[in-house]
């Protein structure tokens, strides 16, 4: 028997009540382009006769024991024959009627198709006010940001890909957060995106989606994939403005009107860049971490990161550090001691502060080099 071209997948959990008719019309979509289908349905643990719907309605049914929206997909998605990949829930709030215009952007040399809701047509009561005008926009727009996307709709559920593209992916996520791992790892991959209207349709039955929870598990998702925007951007501010603040009331008398900055706003100045530096180490072992485990591409940044600082050489300049915040501390100390044990000027208590900040740096560095080089340890040479 020959491979359908076109595979409908769809996500099943007690939804007999819809079930029937979101096969219907796949089928009918199939005819109008005339070509050969077929429906995957991915039952997630389904109590009621979902199950036995879809098969009858002329479905293949597939079963997913683990529990989780994107289990069942992947599951489903596995199993799908077709060369083109179409995507729906199966509530009926999305219509595979309009099937055709995604297959078509697909054959026109686009690899990955979304339809978007906010752009076509929101029937009444079809989509809360909270998720239409605040959560909807909200995440998009943190999407575009983060992954550099022009997605009007990122939790649109209808979408389309070839079964070539989506290999490339390399998916991983069990529950709502899928959605977002899909469109940001096409964007990491740089696949062709584009966009379609749709007509989005109230759904039969009760939702199972939770809209504090879910949003927040899609929000955490795509900041856990962006560490330069989570940790080496603000790591890297924080230290800049630290060093700043330090080294011009080191250097200079430096006042705000009447009131001149001291020790106190250095030794902020001070605490504001160890934070820095070390959130921005942080940084670097989240990225290596995505990198090894094939979540993030590597960069050329950091594979010359990687070829020409190595473990012996971090060492060397935390150590480094380390010797020069003991100088310029030991120097301080000599002249305490010849004065007579009496108070350290205003000047000996700046540098000293700068002092400790520069040995704290470089205590940070010997360590951070052993860490980055166990994440960069290849055990399976």
């Amino acid at each position: 028997m020959a491979k359908p071209e076109i595979s409908v997948v769809i996500p099943c959990l007690n939804e007999e009540k819809t079930m029937a008719i979101c096969i219907e019309k796949s089928i009918r979509a199939f005819k109008i382009m005339k070509v050969r289908g077929e429906v995957v349905v991915s039952d997630n643990g389904s109590t009621d006769k979902s199950a036995e719907i879809a098969k009858k309605s002329g479905a293949r049914v597939v079963f997913e024991e683990k529990k989780g929206y994107g289990n069942a997909y992947r599951k489903g998605i596995s199993e799908a024959k077709g060369k083109y990949i179409v995507m729906g829930d199966a509530d009926n709030t999305y219509d595979f009627l309009e099937m055709p215009k995604f297959v078509a952007l697909l054959k026109e040399g686009n690899e990955f198709v979304i339809g978007t809701r906010l752009k076509g047509r929101i029937m009444p009561r079809a989509m809360p006010p909270l998720h239409r005008y605040v959560g909807n926009p909200f995440l998009s727009w943190v999407l575009n940001k983060l992954f550099h996307t022009k997605i009007s709709d990122a939790h649109c559920g209808m979408r389309a890909f070839t079964k070539e593209s989506y290999e490339k992916l390399n998916l991983r996520t069990a529950g709502m957060e899928f959605a977002s791992e899909m469109i940001v790892n096409a964007a990491l991959k740089k696949l062709k995106i584009k966009e379609v209207p749709i007509t989005y349709y109230p759904r039969e039955g009760e939702t199972k989606l939770r809209s504090f929870k879910d949003g927040w598990r899609h929000l955490r998702f795509m900041l856990l994939y962006s560490p330069d925007y989570v940790f080496s951007i603000p790591g890297v501010i924080l230290f800049c403005w630290g060093m700043i603040i330090q080294i011009a009331i080191m250097v200079f008398d430096v006042g705000i009107g009447h009131a001149k900055l001291g020790p106190i706003t250095m030794l902020g100045g001070a605490m504001m860049s160890i934070i820095g530096y070390q959130i921005f180490t942080f940084g670097m072992f989240a990225k290596n971490f995505m990198i090894q485990n094939k979540f993030l591409k590597e960069t050329n940044l950091i594979r010359t990161i990687a070829n020409h600082v190595d473990l012996e050489k971090g060492i060397i300049a935390g150590l480094l550090m380390v010797l020069i915040g003991m100088l310029i501390n030991a120097r301080i100390i000599i002249k305490w001691i010849s004065s007579g044990y009496g108070e350290l000027g205003l000047s000996e208590i700046k540098y000293a502060i700068f002092a400790l900040a520069i040995f704290i740096f470089g205590v940070q560095t010997i360590f951070s080099s052993f860490l980055m080089s166990t994440l960069r340890m290849d055990f399976h040479k």
